[in-house]
């Protein structure tokens, strides 16, 4: 199976449940974006989560939403 991930990348079927970062908790960059993450069971990497509309966001949707989360915290 080793072989078959450097080849091809893992495909991140598996993932785990949404997870909510709390207050203290250390900050992934997936986490920064909404606050919620996803991690996939295979090879570990973090996913950005958007909790009401039950999806992972896009890397282009990270980028808009971090900046409007930077502004509204600016304001």
């Amino acid at each position: 199976m080793k072989v078959f991930d450097i080849l091809f990348g893992c495909s991140h079927k598996r993932v785990s449940f949404p997870m909510t970062r709390k207050a203290g908790q250390r900050r992934s960059a997936a986490a920064l974006q909404t606050g919620t993450y996803i991690v996939c069971l295979n090879c570990g990497q973090e996913f950005a989560y958007d909790w009401q509309q039950m999806r992972v966001l896009s890397t282009g949707e990270q980028r808009s939403h971090a900046h409007a989360h930077l502004e509204a915290e600016a304001s």
